[in-house]
């Protein structure tokens, strides 16, 4: 007990310190730390909400490979209240803010995105008034942009009159009887196979009409023969010129009474059979009173 209290210790003669084994440091030193939450933070893992300012007992290392204008960066390891999952965040010197790494994710914040959305405004426009091209552009594209929102005015003020005078129940009508392409297909079939039945109907009315005619003339020809008087009685003109009354072709007539037979004149032969038939019967009628 009393050895440990010693100032000096007791080496000897032939102690070489480079001979002691050398133990491996880990260059990424660990703390443990107690740290609050920075943000409001959502697990990746379980879904447990974390929110700001709750104590955690973290890991603490540097991070070796990043800093900012020789300010060190840190990184902090803690574990879901729920499921124990591991979550990882590190230090933002630049935004004076921490940055979410994995694990979870950052809620929402309206306000920062804001603050971050005007710092980035004002550093561009900084750039841009120094820069004489980037104001002509800049200048060009408004004057651009005010011609573009000027003609869309007139466009809605058009659409406006138009929309003043318009008949608000047509249109009503009209988007109520708006057809689907099925039926404007099948209404361009009913009327396609209309115009096919009305030509094919037309047709057959006029083919009627022609049987109906050509009957006609054959009854016409068939009245003109019945009516037609016998040869060996000499027609009157009256008579003739009434039955010819009724035709209704000029043509058809000549033709007919080119047709007709001629009356045969007596000749010698007939005369004599006329005579001899005439004394047979004389005697026929002597005999007979006898």
């Amino acid at each position: 007990m009393a050895d440990r209290k010693v100032l000096n210790k007791y080496y000897p003669p032939d102690f070489d310190p480079s001979k002691l084994p050398r133990l491996k440091v880990n260059p990424v030193k660990t703390f443990v730390v107690r740290i609050m939450a920075p943000f409001n933070m959502r697990c990746c893992t379980c879904g447990e909400y974390i929110y700001k300012g709750k104590k955690f007992n973290s890991k603490k290392e540097d991070v070796l490979d990043k800093d900012y204008l020789g300010l060190k960066i840190f990184r902090f390891f803690i574990k879901c209240t729920r499921c124990l999952a591991e979550i990882s965040f590190r230090t933002d010197p630049e935004n004076c803010d921490y940055i979410c790494e994995q694990g979870a994710t950052r809620n929402f914040q309206a306000h920062e995105i804001a603050e971050r959305q005007e710092k980035q405004l004002a550093k561009q426009e900084a750039e841009d008034e120094a820069n004489p091209m980037k104001v002509l552009e800049k200048r060009t594209e408004e004057s651009k942009n005010e011609m573009d929102i000027i003609d869309a005015l007139e466009e809605l003020k058009d659409l406006n009159a138009r929309h003043a005078n318009a008949d608000i129940e047509s249109m009503l009508d009209t988007v109520a009887n708006k057809k689907t392409p099925e039926e404007l297909a099948e209404e361009e079939d009913r009327r396609i196979a209309k115009e096919v039945f009305e030509k094919k109907r037309k047709e057959i009315r006029k083919l009627e009409d022609d049987l109906i005619v050509e009957s006609e003339e054959a009854n016409n020809l068939c009245n003109f023969v019945l009516r037609k008087p016998q040869t060996d009685i000499a027609p009157n003109k009256k008579h003739k010129s009434n039955s010819l009354s009724g035709l209704v072709v000029v043509r058809k007539k000549k033709r007919l009474e080119q047709t007709a037979p001629a009356p045969i004149a007596p000749t010698a032969a007939s005369a004599s059979n006329s005579a001899s038939t005439l004394s047979l019967v004389s005697s026929y009628s002597s005999s007979d009173s006898d």
